[in-house]
C-alpha cells in the first residue's frame, strides 16, 4: 500500500497541474465552456481528461496488485510505467505542433501498467 500511495502522490501533484493548466488557460482565452474552437484549447482539455480517465483504474490495479502480495519490484515497475507513460504523453498532446512519439509512448506505457496489472490479477485469482 504504501508504494501505491507514493504513485497516487505524484499523479495527484500532476493532475491539479493540468487542472490550473487548464483553468488558466481558458481564463487568458475567455472560454468559458468547450474549446472555443481552439486548438490549444481542446489540447489542453484532451490532456486533462485523458489523464483522468486512464489514472483511477490504473491506480486501482495497482493497489489491487501491491495488497494481492506482488513483489515490490513489480509495483514500482507498473507505478513508473504509469507515472512515465502520463508525462510522456501530456507532454506529447499538449504541443500544437506534435511529436506523436511521447503520445504514443505514453499510452503504451499507460497500457503496459494497466494490462500488466490485469494479467497479474487474473493469473495469481486463477491459480490460487
Amino acid at each position: 500500500m504504501a508504494i501505491t500511495s507514493l504513485y497516487t502522490s505524484f499523479l495527484a501533484f500532476i493532475f491539479v497541474f493540468l487542472s490550473i493548466r487548464t483553468l488558466r488557460l481558458r481564463r487568458r482565452l475567455r472560454i468559458g465552456i468547450g474549446d472555443g474552437g481552439n486548438e490549444q484549447m481542446l489540447r489542453a482539455m484532451r490532456v486533462h481528461s485523458n489523464f483522468a480517465e486512464y489514472v483511477p483504474l490504473a491506480l486501482i490495479s495497482l493497489f489491487m496488485v501491491e495488497t494481492s502480495g506482488a513483489s515490490h519490484y513489480l509495483v514500482h515497475f507498473l507505478g513508473g510505467a504509469l507515472l512515465v507513460g502520463r508525462i510522456s504523453h501530456a507532454y506529447g498532446v499538449s504541443k500544437i505542433n506534435e511529436n506523436f512519439k511521447f503520445r504514443v509512448t505514453g499510452m503504451a506505457l499507460t497500457f503496459t501498467s494497466i494490462l500488466s496489472s490485469a494479467i497479474y490479477l487474473l493469473i495469481s485469482r486463477l491459480f490460487r
